[in-house]
Formats: C-alpha cells, sequence, structure tokens
C-alpha cells in the first residue's frame, strides 16, 4: 500500500474513488457536512487531500489542513475514511508528519468518533478532550 498527497488540480479526478468514503465521513458530522462539502472546501480552501492506494485502487482518504494558533501551528485531520486500515495507518501519519514538519507545525491533531481513539492511540496519539453539543431547541 501506498500514501500520496494529491495535487489540487487532480482532486476531482481521484474524487469519484473516495465519494463513498467521504459519505461515510459526513455521517458523523451530524449535519455540519455532506461529502459535496467536503470536496467543496478540498478546491476552494487551503486543505490537502491524501489517498492510500495499491494497484486494486484506492483505499482510503484523509483531509488535512495547517491552523496556525496564537501560540504555534499544526496540522488538523478533518476527514478519515477508508478500509483496510492496518496497511496504510502507519505509511500514512509517517508522511502526515513530514509535511507537517516541513509546513513548520508542532503537533497533528484529529477529531473524530470514539472509534478512532483505539485506532491512534498506538501511533502515539494522546487523548486531550472530549468533544460537547447541546442542540438549541
Amino acid at each position: 500500500m501506498k500514501t500520496t498527497l494529491v495535487p489540487r488540480e487532480h482532486v476531482k479526478e481521484v474524487w469519484n474513488s473516495i465519494e463513498k468514503f467521504a459519505e461515510g465521513c459526513a455521517k458523523y458530522t451530524y449535519g455540519r457536512y455532506n461529502a459535496n462539502d467536503i470536496l467543496n472546501e478540498l478546491l476552494t480552501k487551503d486543505q490537502q487531500l491524501w489517498t492510500a492506494f495499491d494497484e486494486d485502487g484506492i483505499h482510503a482518504f484523509w483531509v488535512t489542513e495547517v491552523i496556525k494558533y496564537p501560540q504555534t501551528k499544526v496540522l488538523v485531520m478533518h476527514f478519515t475514511g477508508g478500509n483496510r486500515i492496518k496497511e496504510w495507518q502507519t505509511i500514512g501519519l509517517k508522511q502526515l508528519q513530514k509535511f507537517a514538519r516541513v509546513t513548520g507545525c508542532t503537533k497533528i491533531e484529529s477529531y473524530g468518533r470514539p472509534g478512532w481513539e483505539k485506532v491512534w492511540k498506538h501511533e502515539g496519539y494522546k487523548k486531550r478532550f472530549v468533544f460537547y453539543e447541546l442542540p438549541v431547541e
């Protein structure tokens, strides 16, 4: 399995291969995003699309963005989805760490559904806080 950063001009070319994964991610945003919103932000914002693939096709994607906080800069993983995760998570993370270093980031942060904790803790991620929401009625 290989992973790569997809140049912005090629995002639309690979979108059909990852759209189903994006739809799965969008479900867990609870009405904040749909797959088209994810695509639109990749095309209009300073975000990066990464894919994991082999000779059979693309098996996963993730979306990152460099965010500048007042005291530090981080690489945020906005969306991650796909299959065969054990084949790409470590090599993909190594690529993200290299990209984060080159872009001056001090950390990689991610958020998502609770199941990601068991996946990422083996890679050295630490749970820092829990996100809560309250519907406005």
